[in-house]
């Protein structure tokens, strides 16, 4: 081979190679762009709403520590919450949400009488128990000192009345505040057309709220039983004079209802007559109590 043509490859190969290696030097040293970092969530408006710190049952008054504000996603206030309005709750967007807020507005300022949202609540009656951590709303209580207990447990159109009960006539003291009734009345009088006296039975009223036994208006803690001698019931207006004639009549028989049946409004009762019947077979008679 030509020596002029061998070094003009050489150096051709030479200038090749150093090129090669300035890209390589030029890509390693590159600078590598800085990582973006990821941007942060939006934090989610909180509002302040006023909540049960403990179990409240019916008739307790409240008190400094019975209440407190707890943090609540904003989004998810309902207009009947009560906040302490530093955070504003989502505006109503019906007619049925704006009147709810309209009503809250009334019936807050009504059980506070002055003061924050929370402190004007002290003294304030509960009128449906709250659970803990369970918002509270002004609907669920009445404000302290307008009335007693009873007249904040009844409901709008009841009567409280108070019947004597004893262990036999109270279903063995198994009945207690709270609990649902049937009323039941026994009584002798003279069968139609002779014969006899027959023994009528009838309910007087059913599905009645039991208020209170003796001045116990709720069960101790694991109690299973309460023997008293006078029970307050949740009587209907229409039924007070009912309730009354009955009293005069003779005693009263409790007999308690499920839970199951508990449910729907408390109504009158019916009238079954009992009676003996004598039947004669092959010559002997026999007696048979017979219900109609």
């Amino acid at each position: 081979m030509n020596p002029m043509r061998m070094t003009l490859i050489l150096v051709v190969a030479a200038v090749c190679a150093i090129g090669l290696a300035l890209i390589v030097r030029t890509i390693a040293h590159k600078p590598t762009p800085p990582a973006v970092a990821a941007a942060a969530p939006a934090q989610k408006p909180m509002a302040q709403v006023l909540v049960a710190k403990r179990d409240l049952k019916i008739g307790t008054r409240l008190a400094a520590g019975d209440i407190g504000w707890q943090a609540w996603p904003a989004d998810v206030v309902n207009p009947a919450f009560i906040t302490d309005g530093s955070t504003p709750a989502p505006a109503p967007v019906t007619t049925a949400d704006k009147a709810k807020v309209a009503a809250k507005k009334t019936e807050t300022a009504v059980l506070g009488g002055g003061g924050g949202p929370m402190e004007g609540l002290y003294g304030s009656i509960v009128r449906e128990p709250i659970l803990a951590s369970e918002p509270v709303i002004a609907t669920k209580l009445v404000r302290g000192g307008d009335g007693g207990y009873m007249a904040v447990v009844l409901r709008p159109g009841m009567r409280a009345m108070a019947v004597p009960v004893t262990v036999e006539t109270g279903a063995g003291g198994f009945i207690l505040p709270g609990d649902h009734i049937d009323l039941l009345q026994s009584k002798s009088q003279a069968a139609q057309g002779g014969g006899g006296n027959v023994v009528v039975t009838r309910t007087v009223m059913s599905n009645v709220r039991v208020l209170a036994i003796d001045q116990s208006t709720a069960i101790t803690k694991d109690a299973q039983a309460m023997v008293g001698s006078v029970a307050t019931l949740e009587i209907p207006n229409s039924y007070v004079e009912t309730m009354a004639r009955a009293k005069a009549q003779g005693d009263l028989v409790m007999a308690l209802r499920s839970y199951a049946d508990a449910g729907g409004p408390p109504g009158g009762g019916k009238t079954a007559e009992s009676g003996a019947v004598r039947i004669f077979r092959n010559g002997q008679a026999t007696d048979v109590m017979v219900t109609r």
